[in-house]
């Protein structure tokens, strides 16, 4: 698998359900079709060329590196992203979090204050990959990379630091996006030797994407060219940075979920979704006792305050994600099996909160995200599952150090 521009995860695929398959090419439909709710339909336009080539060449000029303000590749008004996506038969979920801390980082004969922030991808929902990324923004609006610190996992323990770089130490940052970006301009966000390379090349401009909330305007299209060959098409959006990314050859589709606090609709969380919430508690808490009728009540009246909150405007993968999980939980409960039924119960909750993303802040709904993965680590204990009990503990401590106050 290809993540993103500073991230290379290739390769660990465990198995997963096919239902995100369907919730991405929602997503993908609607990019190019009315975007229900949106109250309009999804143009492009190609903007002029100004003759193309390398824009990355001169030397950049920092002297406000940590206000990075560029709308293509926001940090300032941004707290975090979840991307949703799919690669072959794989789950993807990605969770970026723009953290307060800043690094310095010397490079060419200075140091230069960099932004930080916190990368996790899960695969089948179970920890990937943890990265911490630099950023500056230069004084002509472009965003320079400095470099990222990298932990792969395996079963749900560290197995390499692959795609570790740093500015100053290794080689040079890296532009990951021009102050304003025009149809053939050329970048390379990474280009170090022999360890990490990345060359960008914008193809269009100006055009229209449909986001969570309704259509966003401005955004640009690019294709990366990797170290390996590979080419990646994605999208950058005004407001989200990058929106949606596809890889072919992989049969990788991932594209932004939801962005807080750019998708927010006030901060009092509705009843309905409280309701959600609560059950899936229960459902946990009961399933146990084997109490299968009243369990089964209990899904049935969650199914149906799904059913009519998702008649207001939901963002289309986090609709899709929540009915496959209610699903999944009316067919657990049917079943009556208690383990799979405490698992469903699990993710129907952090479904729940992905929606609640839209009204609480992100150190709240991390602070629930800490305990529904606690409440995983009662499961995969009871199964003596050693694998997923050491991902758990990592995606844990995870949670907490991005929660907390370092990072680096």
């Amino acid at each position: 698998m290809r993540r993103r521009t500073e991230h290379s995860v290739h390769g660990r695929t465990p198995r997963r359900r096919a239902t995100f398959a369907v919730a991405t090419a929602v997503v993908a439909a609607v990019t190019v079709a009315a975007l229900p709710g949106g109250g309009g339909t999804v143009a492009s336009a190609a903007a002029p060329t100004r003759g193309g080539g390398r824009v990355d060449l001169e030397t950049p000029i920092f002297s406000d590196p940590t206000s990075i303000t560029n709308p293509l590749f926001p940090r300032d008004t941004v707290t975090q992203v979840v991307q949703l996506g799919v690669e072959g038969g794989d789950d993807l979920r990605f969770e970026i979090t723009y953290l307060p801390e800043t690094k310095f980082i010397r490079w060419n004969g200075r140091r230069v204050e960099t932004r930080v922030t916190h990368f996790v991808a899960y695969m089948n929902g179970r920890i990937l990959e943890v990265a911490t990324d630099f950023y500056a923004q230069a004084d002509d609006g472009a965003v320079w990379y400095f470099g990222e610190n990298v932990d792969n996992y395996d079963n749900g323990v560290i197995v390499d630091h692959e795609g570790t770089w740093l500015a100053g130490r290794d080689g040079p940052p890296g532009m990951i996006m021009p102050g304003d970006p025009q149809v053939g301009d050329v970048f390379r966000p990474e280009n170090i030797p022999g360890l990490v390379f990345e060359q960008v090349t914008v193809r269009r401009t100006g055009f229209t994407v449909a986001g969570p909330r309704g259509p966003v305007s401005g955004a640009i299209a690019v294709r990366e060219r990797l170290m390996d060959g590979t080419t990646e098409d994605k999208q950058y959006a005004p407001g989200y940075g990058e929106f949606r990314a596809e890889v072919a050859t992989e049969a990788e589709l991932y594209h932004v979920a939801v962005a807080s606090p750019v998708d927010s609709l006030g901060t009092s969380v509705p009843r309905a979704l409280r309701a959600l919430d609560e059950g899936a508690e229960k459902v946990f808490e009961l399933a146990p006792s084997r109490r299968w009728h009243q369990l089964s009540g209990i899904a049935d009246r969650m199914s149906a305050t799904w059913t009519h909150y998702r008649t207001r405007s939901v963002p289309a993968l986090l609709d899709a994600q929540m009915t496959e999980r209610l699903d999944l939980l009316d067919a657990a409960v049917a079943r009556r099996r208690v383990a799979k039924v405490r698992q469903a119960a699990i993710d129907a909750a952090h479904a729940v909160l992905d929606l609640q993303m839209q009204f609480r802040g992100r150190n709240a709904v991390d602070r629930d995200r800490l305990d529904l993965w606690r409440l995983q680590l009662v499961i995969d204990r009871a199964a003596g599952d050693a694998a997923a009990v050491a991902g758990d503990l990592a995606t844990i401590e995870t949670i907490k150090d991005r929660r907390g106050s370092g990072c680096c």
